[in-house]
């Protein structure tokens, strides 16, 4: 019937109760920790979103931080530098007057008008410009009026006269022009 080597029989494993509860279990188990694993990836997930954004949020305020400091330093040496140039265009008006006092007596004016040319360097140098108004039409963020007069034959609010010179400085009205402005009649 059968040769040397080949049996009729056939292998049978028999698995106990206990053993084959002892597969499921570990099965279970193996399906318990795989979700406890995947609870706990999503949940750091969900704390490593958190901290982004959070990151962010402070990385924008501290950027804002910096733009507003620089601003604040910005304006603050601006801020100093015209109260300067105030105090200067107040010194350069009285050499300014004393020159033309003397040329109306005709008084020597060769050492002012040599000073006068080294404080119109300096100003020059800074970027500090007059405002040329005469003959203008009225702008309240560069003239300030003093007196009306009326004149038919001129546009409303056409400056006539300039009273006192005034100056810009990187874009900003260090002392606006004094002005006498027409009023049609």
């Amino acid at each position: 019937m059968s040769s040397g080597n080949e049996s009729d029989e056939i292998s049978v494993n028999v698995v106990s109760e206990n053993e084959n509860n002892e597969q499921t279990s570990e099965s279970e188990s193996s399906d318990t920790i795989q979700e406890n694993f995947s609870e706990l990836l999503d949940a750091e997930k969900q704390k490593t979103s958190e901290c982004e954004e959070k990151l962010k949020h402070i990385l924008a305020d501290f950027q804002n931080l910096t733009r507003k400091t620089q601003s604040d330093i910005e304006n603050g040496v601006n801020a100093k530098v015209d109260e300067f140039f105030l105090d200067f265009l107040k010194i350069y008006d009285d050499f300014v007057r004393a020159r033309d006092v003397f040329s109306e007596n005709k008084i020597n004016t060769e050492g002012l008008d040599s000073i006068l040319k080294n404080m119109d360097s300096l100003l020059k140098k800074y970027d500090v410009t007059s405002i040329d108004a005469l003959g203008e039409i009225f702008d309240p963020n560069l003239h300030e009026a003093i007196s009306v007069i009326t004149d038919a034959d001129l546009d409303e609010n056409t400056i006539t006269k300039e009273i006192r010179k005034g100056y810009i400085s990187q874009k900003r009205i260090i002392r606006p022009t004094l002005v006498e402005i027409s009023k049609k009649g």
